[in-house]
């Protein structure tokens, strides 16, 4: 029987290029989805899945995402003077979230390299990845939603999606093959960003969360750089995946069911917000209203 999954490594130590010219000033991070930073959906998705430990790797400019998990005296003793309890109570839970913990990667070398840098923390425990990019929204938290394949079959997990045959470039493909489960595959093998039609498996690709096992370290470790002369974390699951055989495989993925966000992007960024402030109490029926009103001018 598989383990618990308790720990989770969210990778944000990415530079944000796509978001210039405000990621130069704010870590894309800490860009909001209507009131709530970015980094705040990942912690509390981790958290609704059962996480009780979180790494964040960050790097030397992203001192904000430890702030905002922090208690902040100022705001407290601000709130306590207006009387506004509801206020104060939602920064103390934020601050409450988890056992929260940070590492910088010294050098931008890519995501496995990143990862890599977790060892330590992650120890011979399972663990989950979420990239920091991805903001994924439903009723089912995307990470408990791999964590339930993880139990079926103790094996690394990816999270995926269908995607459109001219956008895999931009992503991966992976060969799969359907288990007994609705949504639920077992994985051989995957090419990251394939430029030709040769270099399809599938249109499934993985989309920002994954389920670890340990061995993952000593493959990155051997890892040579792949795109842009960076260590790639496909890369290595790749290498795990090929390890297996149509008989015992060693990866499995799971289509998730929830809303997925690039936040790295600035449509992507524009488009988290319009999705989210449509269902927000306090922002739904005017943002609904001026929406109505831009479409008739457009």
């Amino acid at each position: 029987m598989s383990k618990k999954i308790k720990k989770a490594v969210i990778l944000a130590a990415g530079l944000g290029t796509r978001m210039l010219p405000i990621a130069k000033a704010v870590a894309k991070e800490m860009l909001p989805i209507v009131d709530k930073p970015a980094i705040y959906y990942l912690v509390e998705e981790a958290v609704k899945s059962g996480i009780e430990e979180i790494l964040i790797i960050t790097n030397r400019d992203k001192q904000a995402i430890e702030n905002y998990f922090d208690y902040s005296p100022e705001y407290n003793l601000a709130l306590e003077n207006k009387g506004d309890e509801k206020s104060l109570e939602m920064l103390r839970n934020i601050a409450n979230m988890a056992d929260i913990y940070y590492i910088r990667q010294k050098e931008t070398r890519g995501m496995g390299h990143a990862v890599l840098r977790a060892r330590a923390f992650v120890g011979h425990d399972d663990f989950a990845v979420i990239y920091g990019d991805d903001i994924i929204i439903g009723d089912v938290p995307a990470i408990s939603e791999l964590a339930q394949v993880y139990n079926n079959h103790g094996l690394s997990v990816a999270g995926v999606k269908q995607v459109a045959r001219g956008d895999l470039k931009k992503y991966c493909s992976l060969k799969v093959e359907p288990t007994s489960n609705p949504g639920e595959f077992y994985v051989y093998d995957m090419n990251e960003k394939p430029q030709s039609d040769s270099e399809i498996f599938s249109d499934y690709a993985i989309l920002g969360r994954v389920i670890l096992t340990p061995e993952i370290f000593d493959i990155l470790e051997n890892q040579a750089p792949g795109i842009n002369g960076e260590i790639q974390l496909t890369d290595s699951m790749k290498t795990l995946a090929r390890s297996g055989s149509i008989n015992k495989p060693k990866m499995t993925a799971k289509v998730f069911s929830g809303e997925r966000h690039d936040m790295g992007s600035k449509f992507g960024f524009l488009r988290a917000n319009i999705i989210e402030g449509l269902k927000h109490p306090e922002t739904s029926e005017p943002l609904r209203e001026f929406l109505k009103e831009i479409v008739q001018e457009i």
